[in-house]
């Protein structure tokens, strides 16, 4: 496999280079320079700041919404934030209205154990339900002009994005479509919104995503998993802010304080791993992962290096929805971006396939594969163990660490065998368009008790 993987990469090294062409070839992802920042500036900015500059007016929100003790908090919250949710920011829009919005932590804080891992990707998330609703009972709250105006136009942008941000099935994530939508509706010259869609909308239905670990962005050359998000990452980081931001001017403030945020997510280092290590087997994992692993996911430790390797789509064999999505169906969307304010250091440009991620705190990141669809590593390094549909315990203290992820339940069906709304939408269908757990088959080759001294070994990373 790893020579496999050495021809691959010296044969797919080649990128477009004319302007245009919007898609890359498979192979390694060259390295582009970022610009600098404060850790420390960056992670108040992230927690404080009112960097989505629409939202909810605090009198209404605060009439709907009891408080959540039970959730974790996090340190430097200051204000009115330091009694909010940790996904949530107060902060007052141009009109001094005080509004609440969600910040990035909302999709970037998962939790185990009932601690709140900063950078983790949330994978307890529900996108199952319509935003709109929420919008609606927020509207009821509202007095005075001032509030009135603000909610509109939150409420506007929720209306405008929530019919391709509705997913299937809980923990999965709908970002990369909701995006896609946000830009068809804003002018790529001014960035001004428009009411009725400027471009083609993207299909209603989101393909499923499992978010990535921030961690590992000090290590990775592009963002996302099919090689997009290259140039300058502070730019794709702010874009969750373009909900809200209806000018350039506004969105250089943003780019601003972005690049401090840049540089406290590449300072993040992974959780260790908290449970029981077999120290007897990690000698003989990491040998194996040097072996059958390393071509395409890097080596660690004091000396370890990271190839930031597309690898093609017949070659890892896992479902192709997401990555065709981008190389075949949005191009309008890749030349908005590329020839708006933020491709001007940025570039859109995916590639036929996916990356394999660094596997630091690869514990911590679980279900598996760019669609979230195997819960466990023992089962993304055994294909024949990987269940067709299957559903999840939604709580922190459930780690499998036997088989390193959460633990899960096996069914005999898939969500057209259930009447109860509650029960289908927390099943993971694997027949479903984008859910395939299919490929990424290198693992089969191990012997199981390899395959236990690999688990063992990336505990350690």
């Amino acid at each position: 496999m790893v020579a496999a993987m050495l021809v691959l990469s010296m044969s797919g090294c080649t990128q477009h280079q004319d302007d245009n062409q919007i898609q890359a070839e498979p192979g390694p992802v060259p390295v582009a320079e970022q610009r600098s920042g404060d850790p420390d500036v960056g992670y108040d900015i992230l927690v404080n700041n009112g960097y989505v500059t629409c939202g909810m007016p605090y009198s209404a929100w605060v009439r709907t919404n009891s408080p959540q003790e039970s959730l974790p908090r996090i340190p430097g919250r200051r204000g009115r934030n330091a009694d909010l949710p940790y996904y949530l920011t107060a902060h007052r829009n141009a009109d001094g209205v005080e509004i609440v919005s969600t910040n990035c932590l909302l999709c970037h804080g998962g939790i185990v154990n009932g601690k709140l891992i900063i950078g983790l990707g949330n994978e307890s998330l529900d996108f199952t339900e319509d935003p709109r609703r929420q919008a609606d009972a927020i509207g009821i709250y509202v007095s005075g002009d001032a509030e009135t105006a603000a909610w509109q136009k939150w409420a506007q942008r929720i209306t405008a994005i929530a019919p391709y941000m509705i997913t299937d099935t809980v923990g999965v994530n709908p970002a990369p479509n909701l995006t896609l939508a946000l830009i068809a509706h804003r002018d790529p010259d001014t960035l001004a919104w428009s009411e009725e869609p400027l471009l083609e909308p993207p299909p209603p239905q989101p393909l499923p995503t499992s978010v990535p670990p921030w961690w590992r962005m000090s290590n990775k050359h592009a963002m996302f998993y099919n090689a997009m998000g290259r140039g300058d990452h502070a730019r794709y980081m702010m874009m969750k802010s373009l909900v809200c931001t209806d000018d350039i001017r506004e969105a250089r403030a943003i780019d601003r304080d972005f690049t401090h945020v840049r540089a406290y997510i590449a300072s993040l280092q992974p959780p260790e791993y908290p449970y029981t290590i077999n120290e007897l087997l990690v000698e003989e994992g990491a040998e194996v992962f040097q072996t059958h692993c390393s071509g395409c996911h890097g080596s660690y430790g004091p000396n370890g290096s990271y190839p930031n390797l597309v690898v093609a789509l017949e070659m890892v064999g896992t479902d192709p929805a997401y990555a065709l999505q981008a190389y075949e169906e949005s191009d309008r969307f890749i030349r908005w971006f590329n020839e708006s304010w933020y491709g001007g250091i940025s570039q859109a440009r995916p590639a036929l396939g996916y990356v394999a991620p660094p596997l630091d705190g690869v514990w911590a990141t679980a279900p598996y594969l760019h669609n979230g669809s195997v819960p466990t590593i023992h089962a993304l390094l055994d294909s024949s163990s990987r269940p067709t549909y299957w559903t999840r315990w939604f709580d922190s203290t459930d780690y499998d660490t036997d088989n390193l992820g959460w633990k899960y339940k096996e069914l005999s069906e898939g969500k057209t065998g259930t009447d109860d709304p509650e029960h289908r939408k927390r099943v993971y269908d694997t027949t479903l368009e984008g859910y395939s757990n299919e490929g990424h088959n290198f693992g089969d080759v191990l012997s199981d008790s390899h395959r236990r001294a690999v688990i063992e070994y990336l505990k350690t990373l």
